[in-house]
C-alpha cells in the first residue's frame, strides 16, 4: 500500500499499533468482568456494550487504523474513500481468487477431516464470513498490506515474514489474559505454530496478488471455520493429531513455492522494463 521508493515508516506505524493496542487492551482488562459475566448469565449490560465496543472498533482493527494514519500523515491517501479503494485492488482478479481459493479449500478439507463439530449448520460458513472480515480479518490490511511489504524493502522475504509473525503473536498474547477470550487457556505453542505457518500464507498471497484483501477474505475465512468446527482444538491444540503437522507442512511449502515464483515474476518484469528505459534512453 505504499507504493513508492522512499523509506517506509515502519517504526511510526508500529508506534501507532503500541499506542492503540495498549488503550485498548487497558480498557479490555479493566471491562473483562462484564464480559465473563455475559458469558455465565447472557445479560448485556452497559459495561458489556462498551466491551464490544472497544474490542470490535478499535482493538481488532487496530494495524488497520494505524495504517490509515500513517499513510494520511504522509500524505498517500487523501481520503477514506482513497483508503477504501487501496484495499480492494486487485491487479488480477483470477489470480487471487484462485490462490486464496486452495488456501481456503486446505484449511476447510483439514477442518473436515480432522475437526470436532460445534452443531451449528453449515451454512453459517458462508453467513459468518462477512462478520469475520470486521472480527479478524482486517487486521491483514496492517499486517500484510502494510507492515509485511514494508519490512521486505530491509530484509529478504522469510526474514521480513518472520518479523511480521513475531508481531502478530505478541499482538495476540493478552487474549490469553481475557478469561471470556476463545483463546484463553490454549496452547502458546500451538498458535505460535499456526501464526508462523500462516504468517507465510498471508504474505505469500499478497506477494503473488498484491490485493490486501484476498488477505482479509483468507483471515476471515479461516475465523469462519470456527462457526462450525471448534477452531482452538483443531489449530491451537498442541500436541495434535500427525495429519494437522501434515497441513501445516503443506501450505507451508505451497506458500514457499508461491512466493518464489511471484518473485521470479516480479525479477522478469522489472528486468524488462529496465531493458526498455535503457533502449528508450538511448533512442533519445
Amino acid at each position: 500500500m505504499w507504493n513508492d521508493t522512499k523509506k517506509v515508516p515502519v517504526l511510526e506505524f508500529l508506534g501507532w499499533v503500541l499506542l492503540i493496542w495498549g488503550l485498548c487492551v487497558t480498557s479490555i482488562l479493566l471491562l473483562e468482568p462484564y464480559s465473563i459475566a455475559f458469558a455465565n448469565n447472557g445479560i448485556i449490560t452497559v459495561g458489556y456494550v462498551c466491551y464490544a465496543i472497544v474490542g470490535i472498533l478499535f482493538d481488532t482493527p487496530t494495524p488497520m487504523i494505524a495504517t490509515f494514519i500513517v499513510l494520511k500523515r504522509h500524505k498517500k491517501i487523501c481520503s477514506v474513500k482513497d483508503f477504501i479503494r487501496l484495499i480492494f485492488c486487485a491487479p488480477s482478479a483470477a489470480r487471487t481468487v484462485l490462490i486464496t481459493g486452495v488456501f481456503c479449500a486446505a484449511a476447510l478439507f483439514v477442518a473436515i477431516i480432522y475437526g470436532t463439530p460445534t452443531g451449528s449448520p453449515w451454512y453459517l460458513l458462508i453467513a459468518a464470513w462477512p462478520l469475520m472480515i470486521i472480527g479478524g480479518g482486517v487486521e491483514e490490511i496492517g499486517w500484510r498490506g502494510f507492515l509485511q511489504p514494508a519490512l521486505e524493502k530491509r530484509f529478504s522475504f522469510p526474514i521480513a515474514t518472520v518479523i511480521t509473525g513475531i508481531i502478530i503473536y505478541l499482538w495476540h498474547l493478552p487474549l490469553w489474559l481475557q478469561p471470556s477470550s476463545n483463546h484463553y487457556g490454549d496452547s502458546l505453542i500451538g498458535f505460535a505454530i499456526m501464526i508462523f505457518v500462516w504468517a507465510f500464507i498471508g504474505a505469500a498471497i499478497y506477494k503473488s496478488t498484491k490485493s490486501v484483501f484476498a488477505c482479509v477474505m483468507y483471515h476471515a475465512f479461516i475465523n469462519t471455520i470456527g462457526a462450525v468446527y471448534d477452531w482452538n482444538a483443531l489449530f491451537d491444540a498442541f500436541p495434535n493429531k500427525t495429519g494437522m503437522y501434515i497441513y501445516f507442512c503443506f501450505v507451508f511449502v505451497v506458500a514457499i513455492i508461491i512466493w518464489m515464483f511471484a518473485d521470479k515474476q516480479r525479477k522478469i518484469t522489472k528486468s524488462s522494463t529496465d531493458q526498455y528505459k535503457i533502449i528508450e534512453r538511448d533512442e533519445n
